[in-house]
């Protein structure tokens, strides 16, 4: 059938045996590659896959008995959302709309709940086979860095297939949104470091806290959903792949993701590991550094590639200061973002056997983020 199908049966010897390494905290330039050159400028989603059969409601069973998901009905959501009002929109991917609607809380009837529903376009198999991704992953784990999945609808009609997921409601948005020159109000430093922080509790726990190892494979801005809190929530799992065994280095497959973050290896021979997220976590860290996108068309000459753009900064302590977000102000810890920029320099290795696995690079955003510099007016 060609889906992801996670199954609890893996155990934890198939988890593959990690080499300690230790990263320095400093930003002397990293051996990195414009993964991305040949091809078009904007942040855009790509694939490869082969044709496949859509799945069927037979591989939900595991993943609907292990969280206990809440079943809804196609009616249901209808109502929930106000019919799927352009006022409820809370954003488009390539699979699907995102709406913001209500629906009753199983502990109190009564009351209700706000939530996020994403409906599946008609058209693909692609997206068929994200959705039972979802599901299947995001109902068997429960971690505070993964958004959570209450539940779900698949129903086959005469209206045609109706495939939805129903998320927990992040109130804050995602992290691409707050970057962007559209958000009025930027992201303070202290916020970026626990954004930073967060996403790689998310991360470690999907590498190497699991009975199984799970390589996210879209590891980007859009995909890190905010609270009110501020604390970061990894969302969009229908990517997601199960990792290779122990006796493997990696899985082969069919290359997908968004351009600007995959790995360049991944990108070159469709051999992915955990190393394309930890790439892609690399990048992030620069875009919460200098507000950029990892590809902007409508920046000037040589500033369009983030990565190529930073090289002349990062390894010179007198013009690091340059790179950072302007819309910043001043409010920031310079000894924490050259910091942060060393551990992207570790993540951005051009060899991907010199990146560092995850917890090692948790450890140490941990340790900048517990040193970091009070900073006036933030909290």
């Amino acid at each position: 059938m060609n889906c992801f199908y996670l199954r609890k049966k893996f155990m934890s010897g198939n988890r593959r045996r990690r080499s300690k390494q230790k990263i320095e905290t400093t930003t002397n330039t990293p051996d990195i590659i414009n993964c991305s050159s040949g091809a078009p400028l904007p942040s855009t989603s790509f694939s490869t896959a082969d044709n496949f059969s859509p799945p069927t409601n037979s591989l939900l069973r595991e993943a609907d008995t292990s969280r206990k998901l809440r079943i809804f009905t196609f009616a249901q959501l209808k109502t929930a959302t106000d019919n799927f009002s352009l006022s409820s929109v809370l954003g488009e991917g390539g699979s699907g709309c995102v709406y913001k609607g209500q629906v009753e809380s199983l502990d109190e009837p009564t009351r209700m709940v706000d939530v996020a529903v994403k409906r599946l376009k008609k058209n693909g198999f692609q997206g068929h086979r994200e959705w039972t991704t979802e599901v299947n992953f995001l109902g068997i784990v429960d971690h505070p860095n993964l958004v959570r999945l209450i539940g779900y609808c698949a129903e086959d009609g005469e209206r045609g297939t109706q495939r939805l997921l129903v998320y927990e409601f992040l109130c804050n948005g995602s992290v691409f949104h707050h970057l962007s020159p559209q958000s009025s109000i930027p992201l303070p430093w202290m916020t970026r470091l626990k954004i930073a922080l967060c996403a790689a509790r998310g991360l470690t726990y999907l590498h190497e806290e699991m009975e199984f190892q799970i390589i996210f494979r879209d590891f980007k801005t859009s995909n890190i959903l905010l609270d009110q809190n501020w604390n970061a929530k990894l969302s969009d799992f229908g990517l997601a792949r199960e990792g290779p065994t122990e006796e493997k280095s990696h899985v082969s497959t069919a290359v997908m993701g968004t351009l600007g973050y995959a790995a360049p290896e991944y990108m070159q021979t469709g051999h992915l590991s955990t190393k394309n997220d930890i790439w892609s976590y690399g990048v992030v860290l620069y875009e919460l550094i200098t507000g950029r996108m990892p590809l902007d068309r409508l920046r000037p000459k040589g500033e369009e590639k983030l990565l190529d753009w930073i090289k002349p900064y990062i390894s010179n302590r007198n013009k690091f200061p340059m790179i950072l977000d302007p819309r910043l102000d001043g409010q920031f810890s310079l000894k924490s973002a050259q910091q942060l920029a060393a551990v992207a320099n570790s993540c951005l290795q051009r060899d991907p056997k010199r990146r560092h696995k995850m917890s090692d690079v948790l450890k140490v955003v941990q340790t900048i983020v517990n040193n970091a510099e009070d900073i006036p007016n933030q909290t």
